[in-house]
């Protein structure tokens, strides 16, 4: 229950924050190249939507469904005067497979990636293994993204290398960092197979917070933060009731201080494209809008981090990807 307790103090904890509207705060993003996972609704959609509203080159929608892509491109395109050029990339990020394909389209069909937006995430599933045999939340919110990151990194790095260019990856983490585990059982399948759903979901979102960090380090001249959302009324909510009367407790909790869709995108729409370069902490961890938590425990553990993506790096060698 102290979980709760914390993911809601965190969450209503928003002094000073930045002021931030996507119509007039995003500035003209003309021959950028953006993607963005999970495009096909709730904030993803969002996302898309705003930036389509601001001239990019192109926006790359990363979703499994070709349905609900073309039904959200559509619905995008209806929305926006300019006829912004918006590709479905199918992509599910628990299929290695999937996540390989779909980079090899987006290098395709450009030479260029200058934002990419891991925002597509999964909550509360019952018990279950990706293709890899991960937890299926860590395996999703987490491994499917550092993969599909990586795949792209040499199109990120071109990009970066050009003048003038603001190369940048922002991952979606959240308060539910605050549930996770200790990190011997992020890193440890079979133990975290064995903890509550909630505290697995945690896990992943650690994990997006240390990703985003280690990257940073790795590779500076990628601009990589974590942000939070908020707290969304959306669809991922509706999983935690059917688990105890308790995490169904938390869930409306939330959902009355919660946020409208369009407040949620917010924080990684200013992140990707509002703030300036020089604005942005690199590796930093962001709740809405454009707060810095410097003393978040995930984003300033330089060891953990370097562990995560080492682990990271051999189960993808173990699974031949």
């Amino acid at each position: 229950m102290s979980g709760w307790v914390i993911a809601a103090m965190d969450a209503l904890n928003y002094a000073g924050a930045v002021s931030f509207t996507p119509e007039n705060d995003i500035p003209d993003l003309a021959g950028k190249v953006i993607l963005v996972t999970g495009g096909n609704a709730g904030l993803g959609k969002e996302t898309v939507l705003q930036l389509a509203r601001h001239n990019p080159k192109k926006i790359f929608l990363g979703a499994r469904s070709e349905a609900k892509a073309e039904e959200a491109i559509k619905s995008v395109k209806s929305s926006v005067p300019n006829d912004v050029e918006i590709s479905w990339i199918p992509l599910d990020l628990m299929s290695g497979k999937s996540i390989k394909n779909a980079a090899e389209q987006v290098n395709a069909q450009s030479s260029r990636l200058d934002v990419l937006i891991l925002n597509a995430g999964v909550m509360a599933l019952p018990p279950g293994e990706t293709e890899m045999s991960h937890e299926i939340q860590l395996g999703t919110n987490h491994t499917g993204h550092f993969y599909l990151t990586k795949l792209l990194l040499p199109t990120l790095l071109k990009t970066a290398e050009e003048p003038g260019s603001d190369v940048r990856v922002v991952s979606l983490a959240s308060v539910g960092h605050n549930f996770a585990p200790a990190f011997e059982k992020i890193v440890d399948q079979e133990k975290l197979k064995k903890v509550s759903t909630i505290a697995r979901y945690g896990a992943s979102k650690a994990a997006n917070i240390l990703f985003a960090a280690e990257l940073s380090r790795r590779y500076q001249s990628i601009t990589s933060v974590a942000v939070h959302p908020g707290i969304i009324v959306t669809k991922l909510y509706d999983a935690l009731n059917s688990h105890s009367m308790v995490l169904a407790l938390g869930s409306k909790f939330l959902r009355f201080s919660g946020s409208t869709v369009y407040q949620g995108a917010c924080n990684s729409l200013w992140a990707a494209v509002g703030a300036k370069k020089e604005e942005l902490t690199n590796g930093g961890y962001y709740v809405p809008v454009g707060i810095l938590k410097r003393r978040n425990k995930w984003a300033c553990n330089e060891d953990m981090g370097k562990r995560l993506w080492e682990w990271t790096e051999l189960e993808l060698t173990k699974a031949n990807l």
